[in-house]
C-alpha cells in the first residue's frame, strides 16, 4: 500500500499545456475555479480521484501568518490533480503510537529521515480531495462528507492512507467525499502580538467549506447537503466552526467524531509568549511586534518546524510546553462556549457527537523497546487507569454535555459509541477501540492494514457507513427512517460490541462513568 501511494505522491502544478497522455485512465472536470485532471485506478474502477485542488493563494513569503485567499483561476486553468499535496508543516514523532499504528498522521511519517519527511511539506499547501462516482455528472445532487483531519492541531492532511475513502464511496455510488489540508501548528495558529487573526488553520477550514459549496456540483454533488465531518481535532474544528458561523453555516449538518469544542483551551496566552520565545531562539528582535513579525516571516519554515518539533519532543519537564493550537479571540474561537449555547448562538443544523471506548489508550502508552523481527510490535507499557480516564475526560464525557447543552437549545442532536476491536485494525490487544481506529470502518480503508478483515469486521463498517450516509442525506429525517433515534429518546447506538454488529443502549448507561468529571 506504501509503496504504490508514495508512487502517487506528485504536487499538483498549473499546466500552460496539458499532458495527460500518460495517463489512460484519466478524468476531467471543470468547476469554476479551474479543469481538474484526476486519476481511476484498478482497486476501485468507479471512483475518479481528483487528489490535489487549490482552493487557496499559498499562504507564503509576506502572507505566512495571514488569512486565506481564495484562489482567483478560472474554468480555463488547468490543473494536475493525480497526485496528493504536500501536507501543511508539521513536525512527525518518531517512535510514538500515532507514528507506528494509528490512523491520524501522514504517510509520508514512514520516511527514513528529517529529510525525507520535510521533502512531502511545504506551506504552499492549502489543497483538498475529492472522491466522487465515475457517473456522478453535474447535477447528480449526490450528498457531500467534507472530512477534515486530527492530529491535535499540529499534524495531519490529506495523505492518510486510513483515511483515504475510495472504497466506501466505491461501495454506495451514492455520496462524494471531500478531504482537506489545513495549516496546523505555528503556522495555523500562531498567537503572536503582530497579528489581527489567530486561528488561521479554522479560517481555512471555512475557506474549503466555501470552495465546495461553490465548486461541488461540477463532480456530482449536492451544495445544499454538505456534512462538515472532522475527528479529534477536525471535530473540535468542526464544532468551533458550528459556533462561529451560526447564521451562515454552509454545512446541512455536523459530525463530531471524537472530539468537541470542550477539547481546546478557553484560556489564551494574552502575553504572546510562545511565539516571542521562539523569535528569541532564532535571533529576532522582539522589541515591537512588527519587527518580530518581520523576522519570523524571513525564517525558513522548516527551520522553524525542526525547532518546535524537537523542542515538544526533547524538553524536559522543567521547562515551558510550547503550544500552538486554537485560541479565543471572541470572534472565530470563544472562551465561554455553555454561554453560547445558553443564548442559541450555535447553528440551527443538526448534529452527530461519536466517541471510541478506548480512545485513551493511545495517550497513555508508552513504548519501551523497539520493534524487532520477532517482536514486530514492540513492548510497550499502559496505565489502564488513566486511559479510562482520558476516555470520559476528553471524549466521551464532553459529547454527553454538548448533546445535553444542544437539547437544551433546541437542536436536533445523535450519538454513537464505537467498541469494535479487530486485530487488523487494533493489532496490539489492549488497544481495543482506540482512539481514530473508527476512521478505517467509516472510510472502508481496513481491509488494506495488516491481513483481512473478517465478515463481522465488514458488516459494522459498512452499518456505520449506511447510518452516517442516512445522517448526511437527511439530517433531520433520515436517521428515524433506520430507526436510529435522536438522544432526546435517551438512547444511542453501538457498534461492533464483542461479535455484536449494532445494538441501542441508553445514554444512562454509557456516561455512568461521568458523574465527577470534568469534561
Amino acid at each position: 500500500m506504501s509503496s504504490k501511494f508514495a508512487a502517487l505522491c506528485l504536487a499538483a502544478t498549473v499546466l500552460a499545456a496539458p499532458q495527460w497522455s500518460s495517463w489512460h485512465n484519466a478524468v476531467q472536470v471543470t468547476a469554476n475555479t479551474g479543469t481538474y485532471t484526476g486519476i481511476i485506478n484498478e482497486t476501485t474502477p468507479n471512483v475518479r480521484q481528483f487528489r490535489n485542488i487549490p482552493f487557496a493563494v499559498p499562504p507564503t513569503g509576506p502572507r505566512r501568518w495571514l488569512p486565506p485567499t481564495a484562489v482567483s483561476s478560472g474554468a480555463e486553468t488547468k490543473y494536475d490533480s493525480t497526485g496528493f499535496p504536500p501536507s501543511c508543516p508539521q513536525y512527525a514523532l518518531y517512535n510514538s503510537t500515532a507514528s507506528q499504528y494509528i490512523a491520524i498522521v501522514p504517510e509520508w511519517v514512514a520516511a527514513p529521515t528529517k529529510a525525507d519527511q520535510y521533502a512531502k511539506t511545504s506551506e504552499d499547501c492549502l489543497s483538498l480531495a475529492v472522491w466522487t462516482p465515475t457517473g456522478a455528472d453535474a447535477g447528480a445532487n449526490l450528498p457531500v462528507m467534507l472530512f477534515m483531519t486530527g492530529g491535535g492541531w499540529t499534524t495531519g492532511g490529506i495523505d492518510i492512507p486510513y483515511q483515504f475513502p475510495h472504497h466506501w464511496v466505491q461501495r454506495t455510488q451514492a455520496h462524494i467525499v471531500v478531504t482537506i489540508n489545513y495549516r496546523v501548528n505555528i503556522f495555523g495558529f500562531p498567537h503572536a502580538a503582530g497579528l489581527d487573526d489567530q486561528n488561521l488553520g479554522i479560517l481555512d477550514q471555512r475557506m474549503a467549506l466555501e470552495w465546495v459549496r461553490d465548486n461541488i456540483e461540477a463532480f456530482g454533488g449536492d451544495p445544499a447537503h454538505i456534512t462538515l465531518w472532522g475527528q479529534s481535532a477536525g471535530a473540535g474544528s468542526t464544532d468551533i466552526l458550528n459556533f462561529a458561523y451560526p447564521s451562515d453555516p454552509i454545512a446541512s449538518s455536523f459530525f463530531m467524531d471524537s472530539g468537541s469544542v470542550f477539547l481546546i483551551s478557553t484560556t489564551p496566552d494574552t502575553t504572546y509568549t510562545n511565539f516571542t520565545f521562539l523569535a528569541q531562539h532564532f535571533g529576532c528582535d522582539t522589541s515591537t511586534p512588527e519587527t518580530e513579525l518581520s523576522c519570523m516571516r524571513s525564517i525558513d519554515f522548516q527551520e522553524i518546524t525542526d525547532f518546535v518539533g524537537g523542542y515538544g519532543e526533547n524538553k524536559t519537564s522543567s521547562e515551558p510546553a510550547l503550544r500552538f493550537q486554537p485560541t479565543p479571540d471572541e470572534k472565530v474561537v470563544f472562551s465561554n462556549y455553555t454561554d453560547r449555547y445558553e443564548k442559541g448562538l450555535l447553528a440551527d443544523r443538526p448534529a452527530l457527537f461519536t466517541s471510541n471506548t478506548g480512545e485513551g489508550t493511545m495517550f497513555v502508552s508508552t513504548l519501551t523497546a523497539l520493534p524487532t523481527s520477532a517482536n514486530p510490535y514492540g513492548t510497550w507499557n499502559l496505565n489502564t487507569t488513566l486511559a479510562e480516564q482520558r476516555t470520559l475526560s476528553q471524549f466521551q464525557c464532553p459529547a454527553a454535555r454538548s448533546a445535553m447543552l444542544r437539547e437544551s437549545a433546541g437542536r436536533k442532536t445523535y450519538r454513537w459509541q464505537y467498541a469494535g476491536n479487530w486485530s487488523n485494525v487494533s493489532p496490539l490487544p489492549w488497544q481495543g477501540a482506540y482512539h481514530s481506529s473508527d476512521l478505517a470502518m467509516t472510510m472502508g480503508s481496513h481491509p488494506d492494514f495488516r491481513g483481512e478483515s473478517t465478515d463481522e469486521e465488514y458488516a459494522v463498517s459498512e452499518s456505520m457507513q449506511d447510518h452516517l450516509l442516512a445522517f448526511g442525506r437527511h439530517p433531520v429525517g433520515g436517521p428515524a427512517e433506520i430507526g436510529w433515534q435522536d438522544t432526546s429518546s435517551g438512547l444511542m447506538l453501538r457498534f461492533g460490541e464483542g461479535q455484536g454488529v449494532l445494538k441501542t443502549v441508553t445514554e444512562e448507561d454509557v456516561d455512568a462513568g461521568c458523574d465527577g468529571i470534568n469534561a
